[in-house]
């Protein structure tokens, strides 16, 4: 095939350069979905319950015998967005670390999950809540207090990471 036989089988035919074809073909298109059953949820009345899968707010979890976070910083480190904030200090118990100061900014998390699997000590996991409503940009910031949930609040998630060997615990 030469190159004048190729510039040949490339022109466009009439119907092809009016565009018309497409045009009936995406109106068809449009017709067919106005008449599928509509999907829509008249939140806040029928709520949304998200499965154990589901990757929500970031949470540290609050096991009986106190935070589970040693403070490694592994979090932070791989935190794309760099919305993790993690200080720690000695402490006499047997865990050698805590952390002072623990916050998220949630105006900048991506809710990525790798805090979540590189976190060695399962301390902090992707929880449930999906309803995060800031009246202003400090409100955004959460720290410990807010981000501390007992771990019966997470047991399916946490059933969720181990039956996928995101620990190995």
């Amino acid at each position: 095939m030469n190159v004048t036989e190729n510039i040949e089988s490339q022109r466009l035919s009439f119907w092809e350069k009016i565009y018309l074809p497409e045009i009936v073909k995406g109106m068809a298109l449009t017709l067919k979905q106005m008449f599928e059953p509509k999907m829509t949820r008249q939140y806040p009345e029928e709520r949304f319950e998200p499965t154990g899968s589901y990757r929500g707010r970031p949470v540290l979890v609050l096991d009986e015998s106190g935070e589970r976070c040693v403070a490694c910083g592994l979090c932070s480190r791989v935190c794309p967005a760099i919305a993790i904030e993690v200080q720690a200090a000695e402490t006499e118990r047997e865990k050698e670390r805590f952390p002072v100061k623990f916050e998220i900014n949630m105006l900048r998390c991506i809710l990525c999950g790798f805090c979540e699997e590189v976190c060695p000590e399962e301390a902090i996991v992707m929880s449930k809540d999906y309803e995060m409503v800031f009246e202003n940009r400090e409100d955004g910031i959460l720290g410990k207090d807010k981000l501390l949930v007992p771990i019966a609040q997470l047991q399916d998630r946490l059933e969720y990471l181990r039956s996928h060997q995101y620990y190995e615990h």
